[in-house]
């Protein structure tokens, strides 16, 4: 599977600051995985700002893609 085909796996993602002063991603998905990822804050701001552009990406892909019925 690619970066840019969907998946039905479904996952849970918690974000937040760790004790050590790190910013932890935890993501929990089906079948027990639990995957703690920590990153000191300036590589933490990097991935916002991947997160930022990416969004923005998905939304010029999804602005020209025609829209479904109740779906904002």
């Amino acid at each position: 599977m690619g970066i840019d085909k969907q998946s039905d796996i479904a996952a849970n993602i918690q974000i937040g600051p760790t004790d050590q002063g790190m910013v932890r991603i935890y993501v929990e998905a089906e079948g027990g995985i639990e995957l703690p990822l920590d990153f000191d804050p300036d590589e933490a701001e990097e991935i916002a700002e991947e997160l930022r552009a990416a969004a923005e990406a998905a939304r010029s892909v999804g602005s020209s893609a025609p829209k479904k019925p109740g779906r904002r």
